[in-house]
């Protein structure tokens, strides 16, 4: 049952195993860094941080074999009651897919496996007894300081709220931005929060900067992209005028024969088809005059068969797009008399309708709408100043 077995053991299999019962077995050198890493934290009442810096100066590879461990390999580590001498089976369920707001850096919108995995009811888990590393009290004083960093962590971000959070990519690297906070010495208790690429986190990988992306002041960025929501908005004849132009697009493109015309082919085609094999089966021609023809008839099909397949999609377009147009005036009247007086969850619900994606590139700021404003498919932004920690003001590029 289980199969996979955590750091610091191995899987012994039945066959490998001299009684035929398969277990877990303790790995001696990995046990010891295990049994160190909870004498950090639970008595040293060191920080997880500072866990994976001493792991790192010491030389020893993490799990997945980098050179450097990464706080949730060590949150993980110490939150397997496996190290007390309790397994658990059944600790995920599999739920069906749910689309996210935004696919992941390098992931398909669609994944291939349509499910998700989420923690499963205490109740439902099966408990296993395997060979322990660590005494049952020291593990469950490790669990009341991780509970305790947890509820420390969470009373911090109370108050800061991060509008654009889960939309933001950067062009360089195309790892997210996320929103962080931070108190400058001699700031007087003043928090500057600001939103900031994790390619340029080097806990999260292996010590090394992924992208030079500076970080962006939050109350800057956020203002700019809810004024183009609102220009869009109250100009709702861009998008309509956009949709309509690829409406006429699709009406004036190259001129193509109507579908019925081509199911009338394809139908006369398929029919010569079998009439030449039956000619063929009752030795009326010859293999050496059936065979090219045959090639000939099923080019042809094909592409008849190509032709029928844009039609159709240019046709369903059409009517998705007549669909659009027909509700977008009638959203924008509902809405637009609620911008000015919108409080924070009506903004971020407002923007996750229409924003797909707001790509940062330097100082150049790019919304991505889900129904596209312009030729582009996005609404360009007045270059946003970054942040700069030793003044309390923004940075503007010079213009040209």
């Amino acid at each position: 049952m289980l199969s996979r077995a955590p750091y610091g053991y191995r899987y012994l299999g039945r066959r490998e195993a001299e009684d035929g019962v398969a277990r877990f077995e303790v790995v001696e050198d990995k046990a010891a860094i295990v049994r160190q890493i909870f004498h950090w934290v639970g008595e040293e009442r060191v920080s997880l941080s500072m866990v994976c810096q001493r792991l790192f100066e010491a030389g020893v590879p993490s799990p997945t074999g980098n050179a450097r461990w990464n706080l949730s390999m060590i949150w993980t580590l110490l939150s397997n009651p496996a190290y007390a001498g309790q397994a658990l089976f059944g600790k995920v369920v599999s739920l069906p897919w749910r689309p996210t707001l935004r696919p992941a850096r390098g992931r398909a919108p669609i994944p291939k496996h349509l499910s998700r995995r989420i923690p499963a009811l205490l109740e439902n888990r099966i408990a296993i007894p395997v060979p322990p590393l660590v005494e049952a009290a020291l593990f469950e004083g490790v669990q009341e300081q991780l509970e305790e960093s947890r509820r420390r962590h969470r009373q911090r971000k109370q108050g800061v709220r991060y509008l654009l959070q889960g939309l933001l990519v950067c062009q360089a690297c195309g790892y997210a931005f996320c929103g962080r906070w931070k108190a400058p010495p001699r700031s007087r208790g003043r928090q500057y929060h600001y939103y900031r690429c994790t390619g340029t986190d080097r806990s999260r990988l292996n010590g090394r900067h992924r992208c030079e992306a500076r970080p962006i002041r939050v109350e800057q960025l956020d203002a700019a992209v809810w004024d183009e929501i609102g220009r869009l908005l109250d100009d709702p004849a861009r998008v309509a005028a956009e949709y309509q132009r690829r409406l006429q697009a699709v009406r004036t493109g190259p001129r193509r024969p109507e579908l019925e015309t081509i199911e009338r082919q394809l139908t006369r085609l398929r029919s010569g088809i079998g009439r030449l094999i039956d000619s063929y089966a009752e030795e009326v021609i010859s293999k050496a005059e059936f065979e090219p023809r045959l090639a000939s008839l099923r080019r042809r099909v094909a592409k008849l068969e190509t032709e029928a397949m844009v039609l159709q999609d240019a046709a369903e377009q059409e009517r998705s797009l007549q669909l659009v147009i027909g509700k977008l005036e009638t959203f924008a009247t509902l809405v637009r008399d609620r911008l000015e007086d919108a409080d924070w969850d009506t903004k971020r619900e407002l923007i996750r309708t229409l924003v797909q994606r707001i790509e940062i590139d330097g100082q150049h700021i790019r919304v991505v709408f889900r129904v596209a404003p312009g030729p582009h498919g996005g609404a360009a932004l007045p270059r946003v100043g970054q942040h700069c920690l030793g003044r309390d003001r923004f940075l503007r590029e010079p213009d040209g």
